[in-house]
């Protein structure tokens, strides 16, 4: 981040532009920040620049509380991190909550400077909280006075000789109350330094220590174990759940969403001070450091958030056994055809290198890939269980849940089993957890006692009063699959291909993703058509946005045209986040035109009765698709009706003006 000889600083005075009328809104503000880096030589596309910045503008506003703005992205036609400054006169508004801003920063880095550009952003974002800073830049009365400003926080001096002044203070004045606090935003840039530092000030203010973990993009630093034992309360101002809060056990907490952190620091360092004295204040749940920390907490972490996060956890970890069990199945019928499905187990564990099946080795070679698919397939259900019990009760609850699953599989309740068996065992690990031990017994709470007891009591659960509905429940469930056809089959199809490009990787795509994987275990026809349907659905959105790109270049920034050339192989191999940028930056158009197409795929792979065998891999899995053609018909009529409905969208429906956001969401 240092200046260098070879490197030209971060912003120089003629990229500041002082009491400046744009004569316009906040693109023709941007326009006229891209300009002074043209004239300055830092931009090799100044029309492609603005793009960018516009492009990023409209994922959300990027207008802060107190009149400034910080419009930033990266760039292809920038070559070395830079600032521009503006201080505009009249103001212009980028979507704040308290109305336009007379500061506007414009942080433009290069596109292969993604970790330049977050240091540039945290950097600047954590001095905007200072209000001393803030006001000196509306004081300046030269740009040299504003180059050495933003330098001296972009690029700060190491301290001299830090005396610390509180050495010489009186005991009582040094610490009434110690704090400590976790902040965290879900993109871990500009908030999580943000609430940290507004934190920290009005903390200062108060005559209150406080010592932060910002888990954000750039790492963590963990609070020693000694301050937080020494801690008073904790404020956690997180969006995201919270790493390792069992640290935390037993503490009061005042917990809030980060953005409170940012606009009322003052108020929640005071509810922390109070917090410390209230022996009724809630507290950090938990027995020990490595105890169950679920629940919701105090603030604005509500149950309907918690539930979700719980099973999405779940859900995410058992993806990957499923990518990998599944595509080593898909190979295994590649080199050993489909009967190796009846034979494969029996050929892998009899035969050899050397005692080769009639088949040969491409046959042996094919029972291998399928058992070991097989194997990593068969903890597809308990991991879904293990690790929602997880999410609820952290480690202690990995165990019971686990157990939980495999249980589930063992009573014939398949996916949905181990959803609440997952349920049953996080809670049972967690009130188990929370149980008032003597000091000399907490050591084997989270090792022995927890996974015993809660294993024990989800299996009794399970087995005495849930286990037989849970397995007429998924037998039915099966049955009802296995019964489609005609209209009822497309209708399930059409259902599947809106869930998959409603939120493009979100919770609803991977519900849908989840039911069809799920299904798999069942090796039924009904079960291969649902995954055909599902995987051909959800490699639409991203073809269709490079196709759209391709048809009506001019409807797009240069940004979303270099995305729509991505986004053909990511739409190929059935990853539909390829079309997040584009429903990002203009949502109402481009969501509704996916799920158009989403629809025409999912509906036509069940009319066609295409089938997969494989749950990923898009084209490059063909080998394991049946009714190829089909397959490939509606995934060609999907991302045609797609590319359709969104040039339309964006040639004649006009965007909405987008100030919702209360901050910038970097």
């Amino acid at each position: 981040m240092t200046s260098s000889t070879t490197s030209p600083p971060i912003i120089t005075r003629d990229l500041v532009l002082l009491d400046t009328d744009v004569e316009g809104d906040k693109q023709a503000a941007i326009a006229k920040l891209v300009g002074a880096l043209a004239d300055a030589g830092r931009t090799s596309d100044p029309d492609g620049l603005i793009g960018a910045a516009m492009a990023r503008e409209e994922q959300s506003a990027t207008g802060l509380p107190g009149g400034i703005a910080i419009p930033h992205c990266r760039s292809p036609y920038v070559d070395t991190p830079t600032i521009g400054f503006a201080r505009l006169s009249p103001k212009v508004d980028f979507g704040a909550p308290d109305g336009p801003a007379d500061l506007a920063f414009l942080i433009a880095a290069p596109e292969s400077g993604g970790q330049d550009h977050m240091k540039l952003l945290t950097a600047l974002a954590r001095a905007l909280v200072r209000k001393d800073f803030v006001e000196s830049l509306r004081n300046a009365g030269s740009a040299d006075e504003v180059v050495e400003l933003v330098d001296g926080v972009v690029n700060p001096k190491p301290a001299a000789d830090a005396a610390p002044a509180a050495a010489d203070k009186p005991a009582e004045e040094k610490r009434a109350k110690h704090l400590v606090a976790i902040t965290a935003c879900p993109t871990g840039i500009a908030h999580t330094y943000m609430a940290a530092d507004a934190l920290a000030a009005a903390a200062k203010e108060a005559g209150v220590e406080l010592t932060v973990e910002t888990q954000g993009s750039s790492g963590s630093t963990p609070l020693p174990a000694e301050t937080i034992a020494n801690a008073d309360a904790v404020i956690f101002a997180t969006d995201v759940g919270v790493k390792d809060k069992g640290r935390f056990a037993g503490k009061p907490v005042v917990a809030s969403g980060v953005k409170r952190a940012i606009n009322e620091p003052a108020k929640m360092v005071a509810e922390a001070v109070a917090a410390a004295d209230n022996p009724n204040a809630a507290k950090v749940e938990g027995s020990g450091a490595d105890a169950g920390t679920a629940g919701a907490p105090a603030g604005k972490v509500g149950w309907g958030t918690r539930t979700r996060q719980i099973l999405l956890t779940g859900v995410s970890y058992m993806i990957p056994f499923v990518a990998a069990g599944g595509l080593l199945i898909a190979l295994g019928f590649l080199f050993g055809g489909y009967e190796i499905a009846d034979t494969g187990n029996d050929i892998a564990l009899n035969n050899s290198l050397t005692d080769l099946p009639p088949g040969g080795f491409l046959q042996y070679l094919g029972a291998v890939l399928f058992a070991l698919g097989g194997l990593a397939f068969g903890f597809l259900v308990p991991a879904l269980a293990g690790y929602i019990s997880f999410a609820i009760a952290d480690r202690p609850g990995i165990a019971p849940g686990f157990t939980a699953g495999a249980l589930a599989v063992f009573i014939g309740g398949g996916f949905i089993g181990g959803i609440v068996g997952g349920v049953i065992a996080g809670f049972a690990a967690l009130w188990i957890s929370n149980l008032k031990v003597p000091q000399w017994f907490r050591g084997l709470m989270p090792v022995v006692i927890v996974p015993l007891f809660a294993s024990l009591a989800v299996g009794l659960i399970m087995f005495f009063f849930v286990g037989r509905p849970l397995a007429w429940v998924n037998t039915s469930l099966t049955d009802w699959l296995n019964g489609l056809s005609g209209t009822s089959a497309i209708f399930l199809g059409i259902i599947l291909g809106l869930m998959m490009c409603f939120d493009l990787g979100g919770p609803v795509n991977k519900a849908a993703y989840a039911f069809a994987t799920a299904g798999l275990a069942a090796s039924t026809t009904a079960s291969f058509e649902i995954m055909a349907a599902v995987m051909s659905a959800g490699m639409v959105p991203p073809l269709a946005m490079a196709l759209a790109t391709v048809l009506r270049p001019k409807l797009f920034s240069e940004p979303e045209r270099e995305n729509g050339r991505a986004a053909w192989l990511l739409g190929a191999s059935f990853i539909s986040e390829g079309a997040i940028p584009f429903a990002a930056a203009d949502p109402l158009r481009v969501i509704p035109s996916m799920m158009i197409g989403g629809a025409v795929t999912g509906g036509l792979s069940m009319a066609f009765g295409a089938t997969s065998r494989a749950p990923h891999g898009g084209i490059f899995v063909l080998f394991a698709i049946e009714n190829k053609i089909g397959f490939v018909i509606a995934i060609l009529a999907g991302m045609a009706a797609a590319a359709a409905s969104v040039i339309v969208a964006k040639q004649f429906i006009k965007p909405a003006d987008k100030s919702e956001s209360e901050l910038v969401n970097a």
